[in-house]
């Protein structure tokens, strides 16, 4: 779970502009300040050393293997149960960070119609879509088609007016939809139905999880990254948890082992928050768009574990549209960015499922 930080730099103090002194810093009381805002300053958005570079690929190894030990909690436990634990257990560990940074703030009855719309596409629909496909695709499909995030933020964009269309971006949408529609192979089902049912649902999660990045920005701009996602995994619960909790009924959850319930803790903690954290530290050091080139660590993770640990296939065509995928992502993300392309690399949460 997109996908949030808006605004990570302090702001300098009114203070007058003293001859040889440099002015402090202090925390802008503006209603746009991110959560995580102290963590930088305008002059320290420069890399700092290889401290922010090993957090961006401890990100993106979590991001990369937590699939590999969903597959893993999905031997045992059902797709709809499973997110229902980690989007409960989510919601309960970031109200108590919540706690501990300040109190959670409100969100105006106004808002509310978009922060349910915001939960439902980001968190409730993406997780049962994304662990649902998960659970009859490979690992490796799953993780390489989650790339297509910002390529689907841009065509939700366009659609709604807050980017124009062009060659180069129509350019970067065609190359990763033909690396996709070869991967999906939806008309000859190359592997197997129920593997290309996982891919399409892996498609549709990506969609939605693009369409909720692209119009949550005002959102974390006026309350902050840390309340409004704390409200959507709140949100999320009311619809995760009475359709994974009747799945649970239906588990043998007696008969779970134990490991199974380690993974079940590591999605619930590493992927879903500390990496988030992680993420956000280290964009509060490094530019954007160094941060939006870590992005191809995920499949390539997936492609060296997946095979290792679960014993998956790597094939040609899987190649190839990884080729044309990583292409178009690139098209889309490149410098001279897009609105859409922009929200992507500047938040936190935008490339995490």
């Amino acid at each position: 779970m997109s996908p949030t930080c808006v605004s990570l730099l302090l702001s300098e103090s009114q203070a007058p502009n003293i001859p040889g002194k440099q002015k402090p810093l202090t925390r802008n009381p503006g209603p746009a300040l991110s959560d995580f805002a102290w963590m930088t300053s305008r002059t320290q958005i420069k890399e700092r050393g290889i401290a922010p570079h090993l957090a961006l690929i401890a990100v993106q190894l979590i991001f990369g293997t937590w699939p590999i030990v969903g597959k893993v909690a999905l031997r045992e436990i059902s797709s709809s149960g499973l997110v229902a634990l980690r989007v409960a257990g989510a919601a309960i560990v970031l109200v108590l960070l919540r706690g501990k940074l300040g109190e959670l703030r409100k969100l105006p009855a106004k808002d509310l119609a978009l922060l349910t719309l915001c939960s439902m596409l980001g968190i409730a629909v993406n997780q049962l879509l994304f662990v649902k496909g998960l659970s009859l695709t490979t690992v490796i499909n799953s993780v390489l088609l989650g790339t297509t995030i910002p390529v689907f933020t841009l065509i939700v964009s366009i659609a709604f007016g807050y980017d124009r269309i062009s060659l180069r971006r129509m350019s970067g949408i065609l190359l990763a939809a033909a690396g996709v529609v070869y991967l999906v192979d939806p008309f000859r089902a190359q592997f197997s139905a129920q593997t290309t049912a996982g891919n399409m649902l892996i498609v549709i999660c990506a969609f939605s999880y693009g369409a909720y990045i692209a119009i949550s920005k005002d959102l974390f701009k006026r309350y902050g990254a840390l309340n409004v996602i704390t409200w959507m995994f709140a949100i999320a619960c009311l619809v995760t948890v009475p359709v994974g909790g009747y799945a649970l009924s239906n588990d043998s959850l007696s008969k779970v082992g134990i490991w199974v319930w380690v993974a079940v803790a590591y999605i619930i903690i590493v992927p879903t928050v500390a990496a988030y954290y992680l993420n956000a530290w280290a964009l509060a050091r490094v530019p954007p768009t160094t941060v939006a080139t870590y992005i191809y660590l995920q499949p390539l993770i997936a492609f060296g574990l997946a095979p290792l640990l679960l014993g998956e296939r790597l094939s040609s065509r899987t190649l190839v549209a990884c080729i044309l995928i990583f292409a178009g992502v690139g098209v889309v993300i490149r410098r001279g960015r897009s609105r859409a392309a922009k929200d992507v690399i500047e938040r936190p949460d935008a490339l995490a499922h």
